[in-house]
Order: structure tokens, then sequence, then C-alpha cells
């Protein structure tokens, strides 16, 4: 069942309260683990955005079982969500958590090697049978044989008091047990002081029309909080403060709703009508989802029957004058790509969403990867290039939304925004901007002839181009006067008749590769706190938290390192290649094989030091803090110690916080 409010605190009565100690944190990191059928995703969800309301800085890694229902209680078939909030800047979901609650020893086990010594461990006891302790290789019960002694560990037999809590409502065991969700989230709400109002309009508006659903959920979560008020075995409390943000009105909010709201934006900003054509595939569809929902805002969505069908129609809403988008994902992409090739032969704007997994193939459809980097650039038949740019957040997704349709609009021309799976479901804190604050996307229409010839006779060229952007007349179909052919094959520069001349295709394909070679992109940015750091650390994508993450621990061990990451990955940004050589090492982490590096060592022909996984999952902080130490003390520049006691995200102390991004040229100036 779905996450529940508690009554306010003060309404918890039952049984007499136990006096408890209140304990000030300045981060904690919350694992909630189980059956995919648990409720899982549910409950961080819940506890995400309460969290969110009361001000604290967050950044969430959802993690799905790759099938749709996974045998109960296998370990395949475990589901977790892992929310780490602070009364600080965080720039990720943490490397291990703080606490784990485990509803069954499939998830206990699952999850038990991630935790640090000392961790709390809330464990559902009621599956804990020998049936169920076997499935999972377990030769003993755990909670028993002392083996989870590093730990602290609080055995509740959560689905046990949720059926006792919810017996008024007259439903089934069975149905009674899916609410212990709700009594673990009720019981880890109290734990943490975080409000509930949200948490309980929630359950209102979607149960409104079953009132005993509703009522179990409420019930469910209200035990699950005076359980903690009451019992003896939490004695403490904790709390962690709201965070110190810049001004404005946030919500919390996830990649791929960023996203789809960012296309809305950039439309509303063209001045143009939305359409999306799309099939279902993890992770992209809760974006045709999203979108669906915003037919008010000119906004059409088609759930095409295959892949092909989508981009086709996409690109022929671009032709007939829409803002055209299609979302998908890595598998998706190999199906769309002959359609992405039409679309740069025909110079009309498409942005092509991919929000890439793991692969090859199927491959781990629920898990995060940035391998279709490579793809994007170089995957199709012919000189096609498209532009590329790629979101560093959830939150970022917004942006990086709106630039993709700036760049698509005002050179005419598809491009990809390449988003991944740990992005996508991810979570964090987003300031809502003002409409002001968005750029103006207005784009105009080719309305009369713009040829005159020698004997002049007014004609439409099709192919007569922007002398600086170097794109083509935008014709919407129907407009008297601006007939013109499309399709695949070459056509004349200018007139846009077919053509076969060599000397033409020659001067087309030059002339699209220029377009994208001169879109307007700003530097890139670089952190360099110090102003002398010999070290780089670049990444593209999601990998900019773990990078940030690790930085700023390696700096607060006295370590100087710079740090940059790219938006754009086709064009690069200008003076790259001054900045990267501008550094004794350059890093590049990726979660591929080392595909950014292998574009900048042909690009620049520079020495990037590839560091790569292809894990399914995000890179931990603390991994990339050794690799960058380990380069350090390679240029012997050895590091203070590494403390447990310093969070990977910590900020770093004051006087030597971040300065104010530098750009290319003053890089470059101050070497």
């Amino acid at each position: 069942m779905v996450g529940g409010a508690p009554a306010p605190p003060q309404a918890a009565t039952r049984g007499s309260t136990v006096a408890k100690q209140v304990k000030q944190l300045d981060r904690v990191i919350i694992r909630f683990a189980g059956d995919s059928g648990d409720g899982m995703q549910l409950t961080g969800d819940r506890f995400t955005s309460e969290t969110a309301s009361f001000g604290n800085d967050l950044s969430t890694l959802p993690n799905f079982p790759a099938e749709i229902r996974a045998p109960a209680g296998t370990l395949p078939g475990v589901s977790s969500f892992q929310v780490h909030f602070a009364d600080y800047d965080i720039l990720t979901p943490g490397d291990a958590p703080d606490v784990l609650v485990a509803m069954n020893p499939a998830a206990l086990k699952a999850n038990l090697p991630d935790l640090p010594r000392g961790a709390d461990v809330i464990v559902d006891t009621a599956d804990f049978t020998k049936r169920n302790l076997a499935r999972v290789g377990y030769a003993a019960n755990p909670l028993e044989d002392g083996s989870l002694e590093p730990w602290n560990v609080h055995a509740v037999d959560l689905t046990g008091m949720t059926v006792e809590a919810v017996k008024e409502f007259g439903l089934s065991r069975k149905d009674s047990s899916r609410a212990k969700n709700m009594f673990a989230l009720g019981l880890v709400s109290w734990l943490y002081h975080r409000p509930v109002e949200g948490t309980e309009r929630f359950l209102r508006q979607k149960f409104a029309r079953k009132p005993e659903i509703l009522g179990a959920n409420l019930a469910a979560l209200k035990a699950g909080w005076n359980y903690g008020e009451t019992t003896e075995g939490f004695s403490v409390r904790y709390e962690v403060k709201p965070a110190k943000l810049p001004g404005g009105t946030y919500r919390n909010i996830s990649g791929n709703l960023a996203l789809s709201y960012g296309l809305v934006a950039a439309a509303g900003r063209a001045g143009l009508p939305l359409f999306l054509g799309a099939y279902p595939i993890t992770p992209a569809s809760d974006i045709l989802h999203e979108l669906s929902r915003h037919k008010r805002f000119g906004v059409t969505t088609f759930q095409a029957e295959d892949e092909i069908a989508g981009i086709g129609a996409a690109l022929g809403a671009s032709f007939g004058g829409a803002l055209g988008v299609t979302s998908t994902s890595g598998p998706g992409v190999a199906l769309k790509s002959e359609t992405i090739g039409l679309a740069v032969s025909l110079e009309l704007p498409l942005v092509i969403v991919d929000v890439q997994r793991g692969g090859p193939s199927t491959g781990l459809p629920t898990k995060t990867e940035q391998s279709d980097l490579l793809m994007a650039m170089f995957g199709r038949n012919g000189e096609a290039p498209v532009p590329i740019v790629a979101p560093r957040s959830p939150g970022d997704c917004f942006d990086a939304a709106i630039e993709a349709c700036r760049i698509a609009l005002t050179y005419r021309t598809p491009v990809f925004l390449l988003s991944d799976g740990y992005l996508a479901n991810g979570s964090e804190p987003w300031r809502v901007p003002a409409t002001d604050e968005l750029p103006d996307l207005r784009t105009e229409f080719a309305t009369a002839p713009n040829h005159v010839a020698e004997d002049g006779t007014e004609a439409f060229w099709p192919y007569k181009r922007d002398p600086q952007t170097l794109a083509r007349p935008w014709a919407v179909p129907g407009t008297p006067g601006l007939a013109h052919r499309i399709g695949g094959i070459e056509k004349a520069d200018g007139t846009g008749s077919i053509s076969y001349d060599p000397a033409n295709h020659d001067r087309m394909v030059r002339l699209r590769q220029a377009k994208v070679d001169g879109i307007d992109v700003p530097p890139v940015q670089v952190e360099d706190p110090s102003g002398d750091a010999r070290v780089l650390v670049l990444g593209w994508g999601s990998t900019y938290g773990p990078i940030g993450a690790a930085c700023r621990r390696v700096r607060r061990r006295g370590g100087r390192v710079a740090q940059a990451h790219l938006t754009h990955l086709n064009p690069f940004p200008p003076g790259l290649g001054e900045v990267l050589r501008s550094y004794d090492k350059v890093l590049v982490p990726e979660m591929n094989l080392g595909q950014l590096a292998l574009l900048l060592r042909g690009t620049y022909l520079v020495d990037a030091i590839s560091y790569t996984q292809v894990r399914g999952l995000p890179f931990k902080a603390s991994e990339l803090e050794g690799v960058v130490a380990g380069l350090l003390e390679e240029l012997d520049e050895p590091l203070a110690p590494a403390s447990d006691d310093v969070p990977a995200d910590a900020v770093p102390p004051r006087g030597s916080g971040p300065r104010a991004p530098r750009t290319v040229e003053q890089e470059a100036s101050s070497r």
C-alpha cells in the first residue's frame, strides 16, 4: 500500500510516552529496502517529499529490480530507495547508509554489505522463517546467531503490529500487511522529526474513493509514529536542521519530471505547440506519462506502436511547425537512427531524449549507465552530425531541456539530450524559476519567397541559409508559394532540388558539419579554489555529484584539485583544449568504458586518464577521492589522512570555498 501520515506528535497518546534524548545531526543517509511489492519506492518518495518541505538539501537513489515482478523474498526482487539529507549543500545520495530499513531477509542480505560498522538496522522480523532464510542463503537466523553484532539492530515485528493496528477496517491479513511500509514510514518519520502533513494530503487524495484503504494506511502510519514515541527500543530521536539555500520557491523534483517541465517551458517560450512521439521504455516512460497531463499547455502526446513510428511522427510534427520531441532509451535510439539521419538531411528542429541505461541489448533496464555517448555522436550512416546536451543533476534536466530546444530551433537541427537512469529517477530540491528568467526561444517561420532570380522572378529556396547560424528557413506546409521537396535524397544547396552532383554533396555535408561546429555554447567553467591545481577532474552527465563530492573531500585534506563539467558534448565548449593542456593530469570518470576520454584524446591530443565503471550504479565519492589522491601523490602532493568523520559531500572549510567559476580565458591567462 501507499505511504501515509501519522497524526501530529501531540495526538500520539496510546501507551505511556518514554522520555527521549534528542540528538542534532548535520546529515543522514537512510535506505528503505524490501520486495518490489513492499512499496519501498513510494515510502522513500514520501519521506523525501516531507524532507524537502522541511527545507533540507537532499539527493536520492531509487534502485529497482530489473524484472517487473521478481519472485517474492529473493535477492533479484529486492527494491531499495536511498535518501541523503543534510543541513548544508550536498551533491550525492551518499556512499553508504547510516540507517537501513529491511523488510525481509532478502533485503537485509542484499544491503548489509553496504553498511558501515555501527549503522542502525531496523528489521521486520515477520518473514524471518526457515524457508525465507534458506531462500536467500542464510543457514541460520542472522537476528539470533550474533552475525549482526557490528551493527545497531532493532528487530521489530512491523507486519504483526501493522495487522493489529488496522484490524478495525476489516481487511484480510494479506491486505492488512501491505500497509507495513506505512508503519515503517511512521516510525522513521518520528525518529528523524519529519513533517507529515503533505503525506496525509497525498493519502486522502489517492484513496478518496476507498475509505477502508485510506483508514488502514493512516492507522498504520500513526501506529508506527506511536511505536517510536512509546517504545524503549528507540531512546534517541534525531534532528537535521533545514539547509541554507538561496532564496526562492523550491520543490522536490525528479530528473524525468524536470525534463518534462523544461520541454513544456521551452515550447511556451517559443510560442509553439509541443508534440511528443514516443514508445514506452524504461527509464524514459515517465516523460510520456507526465507530458500527457499537460494538454492545456498545447502539448500533444502520441504513444506510438513502436520506436520508429514515434520519431517519425515527431519529425512530421516539426515539419508541420511544432516543437517535435521523441523520448526513449538506448535500444530505442538504435531503432530511431535512420529517422535521425533523415532529420539531419531535412534540417528540421527535433529533440531526441535518451535516458540511458545499462546495455547492450536489453541489458540492465532499470540501472544507470553513460554508454550511449558514442552512439549519439556517430550512430548513423553517412556524415550526420548531431549536437549533444547532457544534464548534470535531476534539477538541471529542466535547463538542459530548454538548451536542447534552443539549439534545435535556432539551428534547425536534431539535438540529443542525454540523461540517464540515475538522473531520471533521482530527485533533489529545485528552485522554480520565474518566466522572465527563461530565454526567449521565439523563431520566425518563412512566409514569403526569399530569392530573386536575374530576371526578377521570385522563388522560395528552402536551403538558403542564415549567414550567422547556417540554419535553413522553416516553411510550414500550406504556406502559399513556399512548396518544396523533402526526403532523404541529397538536395541542392539553396534551391532544394534533388541533386546527385558530387561537388554539391561535398558542400552540403560540410555545411551541415559547420552548422553544428558553429553552435554558440558558453566556455567551460572550472572550479579551482586554490588557483594553482595541477589535477583537473572532468566529467559529464550524472558524474557531476560524485566528482564534486570527491573534490570537496580532497580539498579538505589539503589537496589542490580542479573540477570542470561538460554540458555540451557536441560541439565542445570553445577553448576546452587550452584548459585541458593547462593541467598536468586530467582525470575523466565515466560510467562506460571511456567514451568521452576517447573523444577528448582524438580531438585535442591530450593524455586524458580514463577511470570507468559499468556496474549499473553511480560512482561512490570515496572511490573517486582515492583516485584523485593517487594522482596527487604521483605529483609529489600527498594529502592529509582521510577521516571517517568527514562526509564525502562535506563543504570545504571557511576560507577555501569554491570561487566564482572561471572562464576558459581566465584559466588560460593564469598559466
